[in-house]
């Protein structure tokens, strides 16, 4: 008896986390949540290839994590402002363009079947989608500039995904779905093709709501809807 009841009961946890999926749940598929010392696999040759292409690992890509690319991706958080501490979690992985996370139903921002302009745009809608358009291509632009400054992280996904970096990540924002037909989605495909409103800058805020004191160092260069832009 004990152990049909048991069964039941198994039964009835497995039916149950399979509806969670079925609502719209978050979860990893095809790469591995976190990857730390004595992994192996392909996704961890995929890790040493970028951290090569980086400059953080000079070892070889054998797909074995070993303690070179442990000390490498100890460089590649500290250099960015991640907790140092060896292991490549969600967020690593994502800041690297090797996450995958995908929401039943949906396509997930993280999910690296979304495209650069996709993710661009749902961004966008997380930090400005109430701005006038030249406001929305402006904070698009910030990223962009960003991804070619060496202050920051070499990829458009690293560098969104860089902690505290912005407010559409840190609130989930980022994986609302949006309209395809949305002037975020326009307004990042502009900044894509090069029309940059802030004319380089690297930051903005909103002074009404920012809590940063060290925002308020930055020179301001101009001002589009309610955000400042500055360098």
């Amino acid at each position: 008896m004990k152990k049909h009841i048991k069964l039941v009961a198994f039964c009835l946890v497995v039916v149950f986390s399979l509806t969670l999926l079925g609502q719209g749940s978050l979860y990893f598929t095809g790469t591995a949540s976190s990857l730390k010392l004595g992994d192996k696999g392909q996704e961890v040759k995929e890790m040493q290839q970028e951290l090569k292409n980086w400059g953080y690992y000079n070892g070889k890509v054998n797909g074995n994590f070993g303690y070179d690319t442990f000390t490498s991706v100890l460089k590649y958080q500290r250099n960015y402002g991640f907790r140092a501490n060896g292991i490549a979690d969600r967020n690593i992985l994502l800041s690297m363009g090797l996450g995958k996370v995908v929401e039943t139903g949906t396509v997930n921002a993280a999910s690296t079947k979304v495209t650069d302009e996709q993710l661009l745009a749902r961004v966008i809608n997380g930090e400005a989608r109430g701005e006038p358009f030249e406001g929305q291509v402006a904070v698009g632009a910030i990223i962009l500039n960003r991804v070619k400054n060496s202050k920051f992280p070499k990829t458009m996904a690293g560098v969104i995904y860089q902690p505290g970096a912005f407010t559409a990540v840190s609130d989930g924002q980022i994986n609302v779905a949006i309209n395809p037909k949305s002037t975020v989605v326009k307004a990042a495909r502009d900044a894509l093709a090069g029309w940059d409103p802030t004319d380089g800058c690297l930051y903005y805020w909103n002074p009404a709501t920012a809590t940063s004191k060290w925002i308020w160092s930055r020179t301001v260069k101009l001002k589009i809807g309610k955000h400042w832009f500055g360098i």
